[in-house]
């Protein structure tokens, strides 16, 4: 199930009912004085009874705010333009902003793409990553390609990855299925459906039998550690990767079953693993019939849909939050082409591409993005791929400045894309 921004279609009944309860109230509240006697001669009691103070105009406009998507609509230009001042503001499609401004940084410029989803208006859109190739992880094309591919209005670069090959590097789910695992458990960005959420994120992962256990450290990742136990799917492409230095190879098919065991790389069982490791680890299964292959992350994230990661934070619980040391980030740091995703206490979400390295448009520090997009209304945002492959996509074309015209081929992006459903 895709994760789709829509408005109930029941709420004219809702608004009805509404109305007639507010007619009747209307006519109660017109009696205003009731006289009591206990006789025709003999006075008992007068009293007076107060009007119920309430403003039915009020209510009225209260109600038409809340439901009605004319006013949800006006009240979300509005805020647009004042959240935005000094700005270049598009309509995209309804409730998808584009936002064209430029801010100045020690008296110098830099140029910014934003754009902000309210999801009760952007009705029939969906968001979520998506990798370059359906086929395998290891692919690289233009974001113009995949935006087109997606049938997406919006497109903006996603998480990191290994330029030579396209594999994403760190956790990437798409449509509740997982790709890719974290690296050093990085902040990753989780997309609900009617929600969002940031965390960083671990692997929870393992392979099990009767009589042994052991830890998966992650799936379908390049090795950083010889001591790893890594599985691999058809994801990663037809055949596993060599074994480390001392290490085996199990090849488990889709029932669990252990098919093959080897030094050499194997051929990955249609939705099954080969699971690459130490000798010591994975002799534990050798001559085992079957094992129970366990991937998951902490946290857990009942019902996320899709998960991209990046790093580092930029905002956390509404506070302006950059752990660039804590998630190994060392290396994206200084003043460079940046791109961030982000959500605000209204549930909108914010998307930015900033542009640099170049005399128009210098670029941000991580502090300085930081910053950006608390100002935006963020409560919680975290970093994406920057440098080269800072690129945005709006309605068919490319609306920053990358340095490589057109952009970079990349691996992953997130978008918003128009479904079939009405």
């Amino acid at each position: 199930m895709d994760t789709m921004f829509s408005v109930p279609k029941y709420e004219e009944f809702r608004l009805i009912g509404i109305f007639a309860g507010l007619a009747m109230l209307a006519m109660l509240c017109s009696f205003s004085q009731v006289s009591i006697y206990a006789s025709d001669t003999t006075y008992v009691a007068k009293k007076t009874v107060v009007p119920m103070d309430i403003d039915t105009q009020g209510v009225k406009e209260k109600i038409f705010k809340e439901f009605s998507p004319e006013l949800k609509k006006k009240e979300f230009d509005d805020s647009i333009k004042k959240k935005y001042p000094n700005s270049v503001i598009y309509d995209v499609a309804v409730g998808v902003k584009h936002v064209r401004l430029t801010k100045y940084y020690s008296g110098r410029p830099v140029r910014i793409n934003l754009i902000e989803i309210n999801p009760e208006l952007a009705e029939n859109m969906l968001l979520k990553p998506v990798l370059s190739s359906s086929e395998n992880l290891k692919s690289r094309r233009t974001i113009s390609t995949i935006a087109k591919n997606n049938n997406a209005i919006v497109a903006l670069n996603g998480t990191y990855f290994k330029p030579q090959t396209g594999v994403p590097l760190g956790t990437l789910m798409i449509d509740e299925k997982l790709y890719t695992g974290p690296v050093y458990d990085r902040v990753a960005f989780g997309i609900f459906d009617d929600r969002y959420e940031i965390a960083r994120v671990q692997m929870n992962a393992s392979i099990k039998s009767r009589t042994a256990e052991v830890k998966i450290d992650n799936i379908n990742q390049p090795r950083m550690l010889s001591t790893h136990v890594i599985a691999y799917t058809t994801d990663w492409g037809k055949v596993s990767p060599a074994s480390p230095k001392y290490g085996t190879q199990l090849a488990i098919d889709k029932s669990g079953k252990v098919i093959a065991a080897s030094a050499n790389p194997l051929t990955i069982p249609a939705d099954g693993y080969v699971i690459v490791g130490p000798k010591a680890k994975l002799s534990l299964f050798w001559g085992v019939k079957s094992v129970e292959v366990k991937i998951a992350t902490t946290p857990e994230w009942k019902n996320v849909r899709h998960i991209i990661s990046g790093g580092p934070y930029l905002v956390k619980n509404g506070e302006v939050f950059v752990d660039m040391t804590a998630q190994k980030l060392g290396s994206v740091g200084g003043r460079n082409p940046r791109s961030a995703i982000g959500y605000t206490a209204e549930n909108n979400l914010i998307l930015v591409a900033v542009d640099g390295r170049e005399g128009s448009s210098i670029g941000m520090t991580l502090m300085e993005l930081a910053k950006f997009m608390k100002s935006a209304g963020c409560i919680g945002a975290i970093n994406l791929d920057g440098g080269g492959s800072t690129v945005m996509y709006v309605n068919g074309n490319i609306v920053n400045k990358p340095q490589v015209k057109g952009g970079i081929p990349l691996s992953n992006a997130i978008v918003l894309s128009i479904t079939d459903e009405a």
